[in-house]
Parts: structure tokens; sequence; C-alpha cells
């Protein structure tokens, strides 16, 4: 029967292979560190280069120079952005 993931606390359990485990428990021994530390290092570490990677966009070199031309000359607004715009509230 599968578990409710419990968030109100700090823990977290998981289940791993002999082999991988043992890979672990190496690393460990080589680190001086403890298997909790070593994990919560590494998975931290590869955790916010996803995110980081999810919150950057890479632009082509064509698309990046396209993007400074619009930012440089911008095109005449259309219906749609000039309604968007009269729709705003009043700033004071």
């Amino acid at each position: 029967m599968p578990r409710i993931a419990v968030e109100d606390n700090s823990r977290m359990s998981l289940r791993i292979r002999r082999e991988e485990k043992s890979l672990l428990l190496r690393a460990v021994a080589l680190k001086h560190t403890d298997l909790t530390d070593f994990v919560i290092h590494h998975a931290l570490r590869a955790a916010r280069a996803v995110i980081e990677q999810a919150d950057h966009v890479q632009l082509s070199e064509r698309d990046s120079l396209r993007v400074l031309e619009l930012l440089e000359n911008p095109p005449a607004p259309n219906a749609k952005l000039l309604a968007a715009a009269r729709a705003l509230p009043k700033r004071r």
C-alpha cells in the first residue's frame, strides 16, 4: 500500500539498491563525512543546477540579435496592445 507523503517534518525516506548504497558508502568514507550529509550536499547541488537551468533561457545568436533589434526598434503597438493599455487602472 502506498504511503502518504508527509511534508510537515524534516525526514525523507527512499529505497535504494544494495549496490548503489555500497557505492554511496564508499564515497562517504573517502570524503570523511556521513551518509546524510553526503546525500543532502550532492542532492542540493543537483537541485540548484536543475533550477538554475530552468530559470534561464538560452537564446541562439540569431534570437539574441532579434531581441536586441526589437528593444532598439520596437514595433508600433497593435490594436490589442492599445486596448490592454487603456484597460489598465490609471496611475496617480
